[in-house]
């Protein structure tokens, strides 16, 4: 690993040239990242590295989560549940099981079980792909949460679909009512302990006396714990801490300051910028190791690559098929049930939707993490042609659908909806909500104390007429107590109003908390 270091930190700068180049063309970083790892992996004396799962699944999986969880709108993902729990369940296991009846079909010697072990590796598409290439095009809104919802919880079920699969091949048998009993311990003790340790961190922040580095470095840690103490009970480590992250995200408020708000953002951000450069690259570097196995197993390269190339045909056809279908449903249910959207949505966004389906780092490790040898010591059937399957169809997908999704959104000129207020609209009316909050707060609270504290006076006049004005350094300890407290009241109607108003997107309520942060900070300072 050391004789290793400078080739890790020149793979760090490679990573950071390439998704500037990425950038400066246009096109989705993971697609250039993998393409530029499989060049890479063919220059005589690269290292041949072996991608270790348990670096994916202990290391890499749990902050990408967790970040993710933090960034979705829970109104957004509440708004459009049926239907993200539809891909992030029924299509998952739907496309599994068709995969399992393809191959089952087609490769001589795959049997149901390792047909649905392929298909719950390669079920689940990848939320990174989705969102660095979106950020070219411009979507609906709901299409973007839709996608970031999916996203979140895919992976545990078809993580769950994969574990049922290692099992039934490895003891040849399949117990249904087992099967049901630890299906729902996966799902609702994932999802109780994600809370639980999210809770229990929750209250340790919000008391005990931490600072800013420590608050940060708790974030750090808590995604970790959630998915430890989760998979070392048998649930399900995705859910916990998907649900933990969902959990603390809404409370943030309550027991993080404003400095730990701000400095977490930075540390965050750039975290998971590494990390998810890393693992698309891992993904082009590890071909040589995927294709060396292919030929202990005696198959041809060819035969192979033709194999991964029908899985990937079956998987794009069934998940444009289930948007559809998706469409279908939800235009029959909307007589029986409220559905968030009850007009007909054309053919353009489920195809869309449909043509979203790149495959990421959870299916290479999935993959990766089957073992060498069963229980009785027989080497495990087919794992070098399920490796190099997997990997066939996250190359394919990124590129054929990466590459093409911006001109096929550009092209077919997606509907625009009355789901929100046009951003001036919404932040006039964020603006105008806090002004007024802020001043009925100052009158019934502090009236008194307004005619002595010209501080108080300016900001009011600064509320009245939307005019910013430099504020006295020269500010007394009573005025600066109030003008916080302040800050805290127009927090908590922001928070309070996006609740109750569907009409304002999320983003813009966190962009003015986030200002409201730095307003904190800066008289704290003072």
């Amino acid at each position: 690993m050391i004789a290793h270091f400078p080739f890790f930190l020149m793979m760090v700068v490679a990573i950071i040239l390439i998704i500037m180049l990425a950038n400066k063309i246009k096109v989705a970083y993971p697609v250039l990242l993998v393409v530029a790892g499989l060049l890479i992996s063919f220059i005589p004396g690269i290292p041949v590295l072996h991608v270790n799962p348990e670096l994916i699944f202990i290391i890499i999986l749990p902050p990408l989560l967790y970040e993710g969880a933090w960034a979705i709108s829970w109104k957004e993902l509440w708004r459009w549940r049926r239907i993200i729990s539809s891909f992030a369940f029924v299509v998952v296991f739907l496309t599994a099981m068709s995969v399992a009846f393809v191959v089952n079909r087609i490769i001589p010697g795959f049997s149901l079980a390792l047909g649905l072990l392929l298909g719950g590796i390669v079920s689940p598409p990848d939320a990174v792909s989705a969102s660095a290439i979106l950020k070219f095009v411009k979507v609906p809104k709901r299409m973007s949460s839709i996608l970031e919802g999916e996203s979140l919880l895919n992976d545990a079920s078809s993580l769950i679909i994969f574990r049922f699969s290692l099992i039934a091949i490895g003891t040849g048998q399949f117990i249904w009512y087992h099967a049901a009993l630890s299906f729902v311990w996966m799902l609702f003790g994932g999802i109780g302990i994600g809370l639980l340790v999210g809770w229990v961190f929750m209250k340790a922040q919000k008391y005990l006396p931490t600072d800013v580095n420590m608050d940060i470095i708790l974030s750090l840690v808590t995604p970790y714990v959630m998915y430890m103490t989760a998979e070392e009970v048998d649930s399900s480590g995705v859910l916990a801490v998907v649900s933990g992250g969902l959990y603390l995200s809404s409370k943030r408020h309550y027991f993080l300051g404003s400095s730990s708000r701000l400095r977490g953002i930075n540390f965050w951000e750039s975290l998971i910028f590494l990390l998810n450069g890393l693992v698309f690259f891992l993904i082009g570097l590890d071909l040589p190791e995927i294709t060396a196995g292919l030929k202990q197993e005696g198959i041809s390269f060819q035969g192979a690559i033709g194999y991964g190339l029908l899985i990937t045909g079956v998987l794009i056809v069934l998940r444009i098929l289930s948007a559809y279908g998706a469409v279908l449903v939800t235009l029959i249910a909307r007589y029986f049930i409220k559905v968030a959207d009850p007009r007909h949505p054309g053919y353009k966004v489920p195809f869309i939707l449909g043509w979203t389906g790149m495959r990421g780092v959870v299916s290479l490790a999935a993959a990766l993490s089957i073992p060498v040898q069963l229980d009785n010591g027989t080497p495990f059937p087919h794992r070098n042609l399920i490796l190099f399957i997997t990997f066939i169809v996250i190359l394919t997908t990124l590129l054929l659908q990466g590459l093409t999704l911006p001109y096929i959104i550009r092209k077919l000129t997606l509907p625009v909806y009355d789901d929100y207020l046009p951003d001036d609209k919404a932040e006039e009316v964020v603006k105008r909500g806090l002004a007024k909050n802020a001043i009925q707060h100052l009158t019934t609270n502090y009236s008194e104390h307004i005619a002595n504290h010209p501080l108080l006076q300016q900001m009011m006049e600064k509320w009245s007429s939307k005019i910013n004005e430099e504020l006295d350094p020269q500010i007394p300890a009573e005025s600066k107590k109030i003008y916080l407290d302040v800050i805290d009241q127009q927090r908590k109607w922001l928070i309070s109003h996006n609740n109750v108003d569907g009409h304002i997107d999320e983003d813009i309520i966190r962009k003015h908390l986030r200002q409201l942060d730095l307003e904190e900070e800066k008289f704290k300072i003072i």
